[in-house]
């Protein structure tokens, strides 16, 4: 039995910036709060709250006067509620999810009603619809798309940063055939982060030579959600699990190949714990 692993995963860029910016202003403020957890993973969130980084859902539940947002970014009146409280600020917004929000932001001044194709209550895209102001919406559901009535003159088409390239191209596909008549200008901005993209089609390769596919990420994270549906796609046997308690040994059996691929948010540890789980295992099949 053979167990192979995709070249890149765990954390990306905008996740390792936020919490390397987190460790650093808890060493420097001795404890502090995050409006929502700074990135969708349990241990990433328990290993922090060690530190003294306490999770909030709202600034209702704020015991101190500093804040931290998280790397999804927040809606334009959270942060003006932070302001009117003068609070302090540690912003971990990943770039990417900055870049989308600002071009959202732009597309609403220039008169564009927006089209997010996303989840609309993940912390990403509500804080996205938020810089769209009353010009934004979000569907993640490609049969929504036979219940709009008649489609603005003026359309601007983004996507969830953590979306699947492929999705979204067929989800602006199907839009624009069913009311290219009705639009008069159209934008669509490909606003996926490329990592994302980059890791989809590593684990998309990798599960079309197994006989199984591992996922390995929180249970509330987006991008390892994608990554789970992506290799599903090939027909290939595939399992998400957080940790190594959730896997289950039958699960092995019969197969002789088995990958292993990771969220954006898991950490290093993790991935190796399953990783030495996986093997001792395969040893016993």
């Amino acid at each position: 039995m053979h167990i192979e692993k995709v070249p890149e995963m765990g954390f990306c860029f905008g996740v390792r910036r936020a919490i390397d910016i987190l460790e650093k202003a808890v060493r420097e403020h001795g404890r502090l709060e995050t409006l929502g957890p700074v990135v969708h993973n349990q241990q990433v969130v328990g290993r922090l709250a060690g530190m003294g980084i306490r999770v909030v859902e709202s600034l209702a539940d704020l015991q101190g006067d500093i804040i931290a947002i998280s790397s999804h970014g927040a809606h334009p009146k959270v942060l003006e509620e932070i302001e009117a409280r003068h609070l302090r600020v540690i912003d971990t917004t990943c770039p990417i999810v900055r870049s989308a929000q600002m071009v959202a932001k732009g597309l609403a001044e220039a008169g564009f009603s927006v089209i997010i194709f996303g989840d609309a209550h993940h912390p990403e895209v509500e804080g996205i619809l938020g810089w769209a102001g009353e010009r934004g919406m979000a569907v993640v559901d490609e049969q929504a798309i036979a219940e709009f009535d008649r489609l603005p003159r003026k359309l601007g088409i983004i996507s969830q940063t953590t979306q699947s390239p492929d999705r979204f191209a067929n989800f602006a596909k199907r839009l624009i055939d069913l009311g290219i008549a009705q639009v008069s200008e159209l934008r669509l901005i490909n606003t996926i982060c490329d990592v994302t993209r980059k890791r989809q089609v590593a684990a998309l390769k990798l599960a079309g030579t197994v006989d199984l596919m591992i996922v390995v990420g929180g249970h509330n994270s987006a991008n390892t959600q994608r990554l789970a549906e992506i290799c599903s796609t090939t027909g290939v046997e595939t399992h998400r699990v957080e940790g190594v308690g959730e896997i289950e040994p039958g699960w092995l059996q019969g197969h002789r190949r088995i990958g292993v691929t990771a969220g954006a948010s898991t950490p290093d540890e993790v991935i190796n714990e399953v990783m030495l789980a996986l093997e001792g295992l395969t040893g016993d099949c």
